[in-house]
């Protein structure tokens, strides 16, 4: 039988962040697979080499970006049977999930929209570009109860595909003795809220002396960060930026106890990597966070944006280590779930089902749906 051709259109690892790393992910997973035959599009191309020095001119970026993207769409999605789209929310939808949409239904090629953003809440009460887009495609698909309970609320049906996560990458191991080598690898930039991750550690080291503080990721706040951690007169901070995937494993290994703060979050893949490698979590519960942390389970949840309740957290497992032996057990369960061998069955039901379905119904309809509405 003939693999199905599958365009994956998403952002490559140049834009390091969850989308990039899942869709890389996913990307490999599918590599010799007998069912499937899958290839990136990238939404974020390399211009070509004469127009590259643009790219660095502000106001051109954007342009040069898309007259690039537009003609790569309809090359790579001409050859697929089904169309895989990656999305976030606000202008990154316009800019690339929209354009495939409407290239993938011009084609007559089904598409699954994979929409990954804590903001969409706000994302779709304001845009109904967004809404009208998002019901139009054969297949949405969320990784959280979360995102699925938020379409729901706009009239808009979501299958939970879960991100995936290797348990050979990311090996567990009990931290025992459990010491405070703390761990945040989220993004310095709005929303992830590293400055009340700093703030916290203020207060765990006003306790423990020897605690130390890991920050992997970067983002425009890191100035602002540098400067607030010296303010509050902080001991044993480093900054590590941005890491490769193959390296991020080595910093979990490496730490004890992982701690996050945003005030906006989905279903955080540096959640599940703590999980897998045995680092029981402390977070601020937003977005789809408690869906797959449950408080007093498989970690500790605080209110956004409140350092203290955060940190006393992070107290709490370093005064109990077996409890936090116990809560870094039970996340590490709930991985199971999220292995690829589960997964590809969920991806196999959704790309065979809309394929079959696309397959019934006339070609002048099915291209007609993803038109934006009256109303958009």
């Amino acid at each position: 039988m003939q693999k199905l051709r599958l365009a994956l259109v998403a952002p490559t690892l140049r834009i390091l962040g969850g989308q990039a790393v899942q869709a890389d992910r996913l990307l490999h997973q599918w590599r010799d697979d007998p069912d499937v035959d899958a290839w990136l599009v990238p939404v974020n191309p390399l211009p070509p080499r004469g127009l590259r020095f643009a790219v660095n001119i502000k106001y051109l970026r954007t342009i040069v970006t898309e007259l690039t993207y537009l003609p790569l769409l309809v090359r790579e999605l001409a050859k697929a049977d089904v169309v895989h789209v990656f999305s976030a929310s606000y202008s990154s939808f316009l800019l690339a999930p929209l354009p495939a949409a409407a290239i993938a239904r011009m084609l007559g090629r089904p598409i699954v929209l994979n929409y990954h953003s804590g903001e969409a809440p706000d994302h779709l009460a304001r845009s109904r570009v967004a809404r009208s887009v998002l019901a139009g495609v054969d297949r949405r698909v969320v990784p959280s109860r979360f995102l699925a309970e938020v379409f729901r609320r706009f009239g808009l049906e979501a299958t939970i595909v879960p991100n995936t996560i290797d348990l050979d990458e990311f090996a567990f191991r009990e931290r025992d003795p459990l010491r405070p080598r703390i761990l945040s690898t989220r993004n310095l930039s709005y929303p992830y809220n590293v400055a009340c991750t700093l703030r916290a550690f203020q207060e765990i080291q006003r306790r423990r002396a020897d605690a130390s503080l890991t920050l992997v990721g970067g983002g425009p706040d890191e100035p602002a960060l540098r400067a607030l951690a010296a303010d509050l007169r902080l001991r044993n901070v480093q900054f590590r930026g941005r890491l490769a995937p193959e390296a991020i494993a080595a910093a979990y290994e490496a730490h004890d106890i992982y701690l996050q703060s945003p005030d906006i979050d989905n279903m955080p893949l540096s959640v599940l990597e703590a999980f897998a490698s045995g680092l029981p979590v402390v977070s601020t519960g937003v977005g789809g966070v408690p869906a797959m942390l449950t408080h007093g389970e498989h970690g500790l949840l605080a209110p956004p944006d409140d350092h203290r309740a955060l940190a006393t957290h992070v107290l709490r497992l370093l005064d109990d280590p077996a409890m936090a032996r116990r809560l870094a057990c039970a996340a590490r369960a709930t991985c199971d779930a999220r292995t690829w061998s589960h997964v590809r069955r969920q991806w196999l039901r959704v790309y065979f089902s809309v394929l079959t379905e696309a397959r019934t119904v006339e070609p002048g309809a099915r291209q007609a749906r993803v038109g934006l509405s009256d109303e958009s």
